[in-house]
């Protein structure tokens, strides 16, 4: 069976099979229809927040089918040594880049459980979250259409080319209000009318995705077709 008639779920649950993360299918398939939807609009896909590739790749699945299309995955990538572990057993890390500090899993850490049995794992494999990023996204085959920045986005968007143009931009980056606010506030200087911003734990136990999707998409009146379309995934379509 060629990639044309084999299901598509079940090549990209092929594809991420041993790619480190917590992206069910059922929302790698809702980004890749989405990625595939918007093929009609002459524009890239930005990916805020990567780790080891798992969404990146189903993304870049349906970038290669679409032709041209790049697809810019920006993330602060920690290596092993940035993770610290607080006072009541949690972790939390922090990456420094150009001599700014970024933290991440500062307000909602990690508990040590699922710090030990998901992330300390993908290390022992692996001395950095770009190092296993770009093995698989080479063993898919999609190194030519899938590029990672080790960076934040508003490092991103001021290196960005004048002419960068989104027709997707997936949002999975720091949850706090103000972060997902500001994020929503750069895509939308390359988001093209009709393409689609995505946020990953929508409504779910996060707070400030929820009030940011509530305050700068829903209550803004340039966004219609908005929908949760899985337990924790979140679109909206730019007028």
């Amino acid at each position: 069976m060629n990639s044309t008639t084999k299901p598509i779920a079940t090549q990209i649950e092929e594809a991420v099979k041993d790619i480190p993360g917590w992206s069910p299918i059922d929302q790698l398939l809702s980004l890749f229809t989405l990625a595939l939807s918007s093929s009609h609009l002459q524009g890239d896909i930005l990916e805020l927040g990567s780790w080891c590739g798992r969404s990146a790749v189903a993304l870049g699945m349906a970038a290669r089918l679409t032709g041209d299309t790049k697809v810019h995955c920006v993330d602060l990538f920690p290596e092993k040594t940035d993770w610290y572990q607080n006072a009541d057993g949690t972790y939390s890390f922090s990456v420094t880049l150009d001599g700014k500090i970024h933290g991440a899993y500062q307000d909602q850490t990690v508990w040590e459980e699922p710090f030990k049995r998901d992330i300390a794992t993908m290390y022992e494999r692996w001395p950095g979250t770009i190092d296993a990023f770009n093995h698989f996204v080479h063993i898919n085959g999609l190194s030519d259409c899938i590029t990672a920045y080790k960076k934040d986005l508003m490092a991103f968007a001021s290196e960005a080319p004048a002419d960068l143009r989104l027709r997707l931009a997936f949002i999975d980056g720091d949850h706090s209000f103000d972060a997902v606010c500001t994020d929503i506030e750069i895509v939308e200087q390359f988001l093209l009318p009709g393409g689609w911003i995505c946020f990953d734990d929508a409504f779910s136990s996060y707070e400030g995705v929820n009030r940011a999707i509530q305050a700068k998409i829903l209550k803004s009146g340039k966004y219609r077709l908005c929908q949760q379309l899985t337990r924790k995934f979140f679109a909206a379509q730019r007028i």
